[in-house]
Parts: structure tokens; sequence; C-alpha cells
């Protein structure tokens, strides 16, 4: 499976148990990165993609097949890293106050993408791809 995560400058995810950041462009970019697969996700997310064919299930991380995609925003993703094939990791370019904080490390990944474009909110959002 292939892991979509919005970081911040910290490696936060959330504050106060809610998103810290959302844009209409980088939700449309992850609806066409994972155009020819399976989107998955649990209930919280599923609202940034209303009118989108996603997979919603609170167990979305082990439903998931080799291939697939799934957009975390509040879940821990370190027990299921075995399965994990490449992170994809949206960057808000900006530091956020977040309780909850991207539960893996990159040591052992290799950057193989970057690239830099324009959100609706945000100036610069930077798209990394990383793989074993």
């Amino acid at each position: 499976m292939n892991i979509i995560v919005c970081l911040d400058d910290n490696n936060g995810m959330m504050f106060n148990s809610r998103r810290q950041s959302s844009d209409v462009v980088l939700t449309r970019h992850v609806i066409d990165l994972a155009r020819e697969s399976k989107l998955w996700m649990n209930e919280y997310s599923a609202p940034l993609f209303d009118g989108f064919s996603v997979c919603v299930s609170d167990d979305f991380l082990t439903h998931a097949k080799s291939g697939e995609y799934c957009f975390v925003e509040n879940s821990d993703i370190a027990a299921h890293m075995d399965r994990v094939e490449t992170l994809i990791i949206y960057r808000w370019n900006r530091h956020y106050p977040s309780d909850r904080t991207f539960d893996v490390s990159l040591d052992g990944w290799r950057l193989v993408e970057s690239k830099e474009f324009a959100g609706k909110s945000h100036p610069i959002i930077t798209w990394e791809v990383y793989e074993r």
C-alpha cells in the first residue's frame, strides 16, 4: 500500500483532534494520484473527498492491498509499515501547533521525487515520494 500524509514543518498531523489545514488543490492532486487504484481513508477524512469515489473504513490500513492508497490524517501507521510500498508526503511548509505527529522515521527511506505546486490556501505545497 501507499501512504499519503500531510505534514507541517515539525511533522505535525493534527492539533486539538482536528486537521491542521486542508487545501482543495491538494485534495484534487490526491484524487489524480490514486485514479488508477483505490483510495482508502477513515470516516474523519471522507468529507474532504466528497463527490469522489473513495473507500471508507475505520480499519482502512488493514483493508488496503498492494498498489492501493491510504490517506492518513489521524491514524498511526507504524504497525503497518511492513506493508508500505511508498510514503507520499505533502508538506504545508508552515509551522502549525500539533498534538499528533507522524509516527514513522524516514530513516531507510529514499526520496525519489519532489515537486512544489501552488495550492488554493497555501502558496507552496511540497509533494515528496519516498521508497525503501
